[in-house]
């Protein structure tokens, strides 16, 4: 039996006037996933428990059939062990973004989609000031990830015990309401404050400045916790496979389930991935491998952007060079199943997650049509229904009577 799971980050939404009323998903011109939903399943799935943030982390642990509730520590030791590290018993792993805070607001959670190399040189920067013997940078450790996306690990952290608000999730809203607070967030706060100086004066931001670029301002940290062990895909469903991402969040979580890592050079994890190359990559590993994950970006970072026209482009792009490319190749195949499903929506019209539910559609071997009219909001409502908690639905996806 061969699976495929095709993951559009964030391509959920809402109507939207832009649309003429519609989703982006119902806008899209999507061949590939409307038939997967009309001749499949589809409903929606609650991705997100009560109780936590709206994320890419928490919704796909649900979608891989892993409960948040016994699985889930934070979003930063997901991404470290992407990136092969570990943390002791006494420290912390932090997500450190890149941001641009302007007026005391967060103008821009990305700063500007910073390139690697002013990235990967402010980085260095901040371990050199640490190393340099600066007080409130005293046991913090910095790495880069990919863009605005890196890490901090620090030291004697045991007692820390904080709240920190995502980001992306505060869009042009003044940061003095979402900064960290709890046990040791005065910590926290003065190495944001300390880091945030050095970069302020950065030969980095006086050349970003002269080319008409946004500064980077300022470090975010957040989605603290420490790694946890989880059992492997296999060991959960009896199969085994690869992911293919762009982003370390989705590289962690294949690596903590036991999944393959298939590098596409072009994943960019933006508007710009080499959706092609993701497709030629998942097609080619259809054969050898039991699962087959496919992961985009691009519709979140849209939903981001609160641009309807780009996450409409993503959809299609997604469906024209990954989902129809796939469904061509397992119509060779005995038995199959295909699974379409977003994560969680980002609404153009908030640019922030959303806990409501996403639709999902699951079609091939021994699953009868639903009649859909295509792959959306509107048809998983008709005609569908909600699967809660979420980490049900991979179950139910993965046919234990298969060959």
């Amino acid at each position: 039996m061969k699976y495929v799971i095709v993951l559009p980050d964030g391509a959920a939404d809402e109507p939207l006037h832009a649309l003429d009323g519609r989703t982006p998903l119902d806008a899209a011109r999507t061949p590939g996933m409307d038939w997967v939903a009309e001749h499949g399943q589809i409903g929606r799935v609650v991705t997100v428990p009560d109780g936590f943030t709206p994320a890419t982390d928490v919704a796909t642990l649900s979608l891989f059939g892993y409960d948040p509730h016994i699985y889930y520590a934070g979003r930063a030791p997901i991404e470290a062990v992407a990136q092969g590290l570990s943390a002791a018993p006494d420290e912390l792993i932090f997500r450190c973004n890149f941001v641009t805070i302007q007026n005391g607001r967060m103008r821009d959670f990305t700063a500007g989609h910073i390139r690697q190399d002013e990235a990967d040189r402010l980085i260095a920067d901040l371990n050199a000031l640490a190393a340099d013997g600066e007080p409130v940078l005293t046991g913090c450790a910095f790495h880069t990830g990919v863009s605005y996306r890196n890490l901090m690990i620090l030291s004697d952290a045991a007692d820390i015990d904080i709240r920190c608000a995502p980001p992306h999730d505060i869009p042009d809203q003044p940061i003095s309401q979402h900064l960290p607070y709890g046990s040791g967030a005065d910590r926290i706060r003065a190495i944001m404050q300390r880091a945030g100086e050095l970069l302020r004066d950065h030969e980095i931001n006086r050349r970003r400045h002269a080319e008409g670029r946004p500064p980077v301002t300022d470090i975010w940290l957040w989605g603290q916790g420490q790694p946890v062990r989880m059992p492997s895909i296999t060991d959960q469903f009896g199969v085994s496979g690869v992911a293919i991402t762009g982003v370390d969040i989705i590289r962690g979580l294949a690596l903590m389930m036991g999944l393959e890592l298939v590098d596409v050079p072009g994943a960019t994890g933006y508007l710009d991935t080499d959706y092609a190359g993701k497709g030629a990559a998942a097609v080619g590993a259809v054969a050898d491998h039991d699962l087959v994950v496919v992961h985009v970006e691009a519709p979140d970072e849209a939903g981001h952007l609160g641009d309807p026209a780009a996450k409409v482009q993503a959809i299609e792009a997604i469906d024209a060079h990954i989902v129809q490319p796939l469904l061509e190749t397992l119509s060779h195949q005995r038995r199959w199943r295909i699974m379409i499903a977003p994560d969680h929506p980002t609404p153009c019209t908030t640019t922030a997650h959303d806990a409501t539910p996403p639709p999902y559609c699951i079609a091939g071997f021994d699953l009868a049509a639903s009649g859909a009219r295509g792959f959306s909001e509107r048809e998983a409502d008709v005609r569908g229904t909600v699967v809660s908690p979420g980490h049900n639905l991979l179950p139910t996806f993965i046919d234990a009577r298969a060959d």
